[in-house]
């Protein structure tokens, strides 16, 4: 009612600009929609009814048939609760490894932090390579094992900066109060620091789940022979695949072969692309309220 109020009484560029303001976000609100209802529609619409053209955001001709085909290959369950179990320990320990860091590196008393943030801004900028890392994959016998998922990449110097930079700006005297009351180092980082730091732990918890769903490479060069440890996101490039050489051999009904050649791998590839999207959109909501003040807080803060 206020802002109505204030609005009335507004001069007329005033108004006029909010109206300008309102039309463009709705216009990107737009722009950023539809694509994604335009590729669930595409899901959802028979292939040969899409080879035709002109869907928008509603199938014209409404089948499962593209998500049968996809959930008719083997190893697809397995690889569903390998990228769950993986997504949650990458998560939950990647948030751990850097805020512990970072809750080190932000305490003016550590004598080294200098050289360890110099030390971490370096591997942003330089990598031994893809050849030099496989290499030490296999000498570490990490290869063939769920571990090597976690371990490569467990600490991030872009996720320990941001929430170095988020803890840079709670005040020290707070730890030193704690120190007072008999705190020691742990129990400061676990019961003071860590709750204020929720916004900037959301974000890169987010970071870390998305990049850990989505991953499926090292799969294919550490994992691929191991059918117990491939990921959904592999699996479904095989399914992919399948769908464009017209190999079957995956199928667990011999009946599905009839069905192959009713779906196109078009199709097929929107489907994927619903079937790996959705559960982040389903956590997504849950970290948002955190996730532009942890960022607008962790670039802004130096």
């Amino acid at each position: 009612m206020t802002s109505k109020r204030l609005l009335g009484n507004a001069p007329l560029s005033d108004r006029f600009l909010s109206v300008v303001v309102y039309v463009f976000v709705i216009f990107v609100m737009i722009v950023t929609l539809y694509p994604f209802l335009n590729v669930l529609a595409l899901s959802f619409n028979d292939s040969v009814d899409s080879v035709r053209g002109g869907i928008t955001i509603f199938p014209r001709d409404l089948t499962l048939e593209n998500y049968k085909v996809i959930f008719s290959f083997s190893g697809l369950i397995t690889g569903f609760k390998i990228s769950v179990f993986r997504t949650v320990a990458g998560t939950v320990l990647g948030l751990i490894s850097a805020s512990m860091l970072a809750f080190t590196l932000s305490r003016p008393d550590f004598q080294g932090r200098k050289f360890v943030s110099v030390f971490l801004a370096l591997t942003m900028y330089v990598s031994g390579g893809l050849i030099p890392v496989y290499f030490l994959i296999r000498d570490l016998h990490m290869m063939g094992t769920f571990w090597v998922y976690i371990l490569p990449g467990l600490v991030s110097a872009f996720n320990v900066f941001v929430i170095r930079s988020f803890m840079d700006g709670i005040p020290y005297a707070l730890q030193e109060s704690a120190k007072l009351d008999g705190a020691n180092d742990f129990t400061i980082y676990w019961r003071l620091i860590l709750p204020m730091s929720k916004p900037a732990l959301a974000t890169i918890a987010l970071f870390l789940a998305v990049g850990q769903w989505n991953s499926w490479f090292d799969t294919y060069l550490y994992n691929g022979s191991a059918e117990a440890l491939t990921t959904l996101q592999y699996e479904l490039m095989k399914v992919l695949q399948s769908t464009t050489s017209g190999n079957n051999v995956d199928i667990h009904n011999s009946n599905m072969t009839q069905m192959m050649s009713t779906v196109s791998p078009e199709s097929v590839k929107m489907a994927i692309t619903i079937v790996v999207t959705v559960p982040i959109l389903l956590v997504y909501p849950f970290l948002q309220r955190y996730f532009v003040k942890g960022m607008t807080l962790g670039a802004v803060k130096g």
